[in-house]
């Protein structure tokens, strides 16, 4: 029971990581790749409220919709004061290419509302729109032994919507996570960086700053149903740059996550994640994954 325990924790804890984990009751590390020639749906809806004070330089809002998947929107440049309620919905579908690896696709739309306040005075301002569509290979590389298990992933952008434009297949993502079980405890660490090229946006030329992530975390396994965990996430996001100029500065954020994993049943997974900004931003996330492996067919 103790080796189910730990491997629950395992299962949970590289959540962090791309590849979402199945629900089988006991899990196993094994199910953090869908199995061969199966397909999971993956379900997300994301809640973010950023408070931003000073804001001169139209700088974007960041909002994270899975373990190492960011959004981001622009803000008008001019405001002082702004305080941003965001919803993100990701649908996503995985399929089992081997015993080791597994692609996906994965879009998501957003509304948004925003309330500011500067020298003109008050005012609320609101949008519903496309998001992303994104395209990714999960694999594992190693599984745990004398030394940590290793699994990695790479995603490319299909699509990206800016203020004016769409852009496709100029942002990708390249990562790795490392995690060692010592029952019923599992220490786990993601890195991730995200490359943005230019890309037309209307009559501008416009290049999303760069992005690295560090994600070190430890989970505990409570039973064979639920395990909760607990990181510190770090990313460094760089300046954009529009027509060749650099807008505002490089800027580096720490946030504290809370989690907790349930599974409901036989391939059916409920987690719920919560990101409060410790230090280089201000605001706080909250999101649901539902994922579900579909039965095979007859």
């Amino acid at each position: 029971m103790r080796v189910c325990l730990a491997r629950l924790g395992v299962v949970f804890l590289v959540l962090i990581w791309a590849g979402q984990a199945k629900a089988d009751l006991p899990l196993t590390v094994e199910d953090l790749i869908t199995e061969q020639g199966r397909v999971r749906l993956d379900v997300s809806l994301t809640y973010a409220n950023v408070d931003r004070q000073g804001v001169s330089t139209g700088e974007p809002i960041e909002v994270q919709t899975g373990p190492s998947s960011f959004v981001f929107l622009p803000t008008a440049i001019g405001e002082s004061i702004g305080n941003t309620d965001t919803w993100v919905a990701t649908l996503g579908l995985r399929y089992g290419l081997s015993e080791r690896a597994e692609v996906y696709l994965r879009a998501s739309g957003l509304s948004t509302r925003t309330r500011s306040s500067g020298v003109a005075g008050a005012t609320t301002s609101s949008e519903t729109r496309f998001a992303d569509a994104w395209a990714g290979l999960n694999y594992r590389f190693k599984d745990e032994g004398d030394t940590p298990a290793l699994l990695g992933f790479a995603e490319i952008a299909l699509s990206e919507q800016h203020r004016e434009s769409r852009a496709s297949f100029q942002s990708i993502m390249l990562g790795l996570t490392a995690y060692r079980a010592i029952d019923p405890i599992v220490f786990s660490l993601t890195a991730g960086y995200r490359i943005n090229q230019s890309r037309p946006d209307g009559s501008r030329d416009y290049r999303p700053g760069n992005l690295l992530l560090l994600h070190p975390s430890v989970g505990f396994a409570v039973n064979d149903r639920v395990t909760l965990s607990t990181g510190l996430q770090w990313t460094r996001r760089a300046a954009d740059h529009i027509d060749g100029q650099r807008q505002g500065i490089n800027r580096s954020a720490s946030n504290l996550v809370l989690g907790v994993g349930y599974g409901i049943a036989k391939g059916n997974t409920l987690n719920a994640s919560f990101k409060v900004n410790a230090s280089g931003q201000s605001g706080a996330e909250f999101r649901l994954n539902w994922l579900y492996t579909f039965p095979r067919g007859r």
